[in-house]
């Protein structure tokens, strides 16, 4: 048996509508702009392993052995930093990623290597 629909429910299915609208039109665009980021990040991965194996050299074991390895450190760190987060807040925690990974790439970018000379 089906409620009659009045005037309040009315405007409560009105109001519901408004809501979902707004929703879509704020999240939607979000959504489709972190999807296509994530796309690009994908795709530059095969690229860079196209040119990480023609410049240094990397079978496809290699590099096979180096994703896996940053595959498991991902996962294994993945919870901790989660429940990190939601412990620390987090604009705390992001700005803290933020600033290690900042400080990581800088000396990683500042650092030289010997080339071995095979003459």
């Amino acid at each position: 048996m089906s409620m009659p629909i009045t005037a309040s429910t009315s405007a409560d299915v009105a109001r519901e509508n408004a809501v979902f609208r707004k929703v879509v039109r704020r999240i939607v665009p979000f959504l489709v702009l972190c999807y296509v980021v994530s796309y690009l990040d994908r795709v530059n991965v095969g690229f860079a392993k196209l040119q990480m194996a023609g410049d240094l050299g990397f079978s496809e074991a290699a590099y096979g052995l180096g994703a896996g390895l940053f595959f498991i450190g991902y996962f294994l760190f993945e919870v901790p930093s989660n429940l990190m987060l939601q412990r620390v807040g987090a604009r705390t925690w992001i700005a803290r990623i933020m600033i290690s990974w900042g400080l990581v790439s800088g000396r990683s970018c500042s650092s030289t290597t010997r080339r071995c000379s095979t003459s």
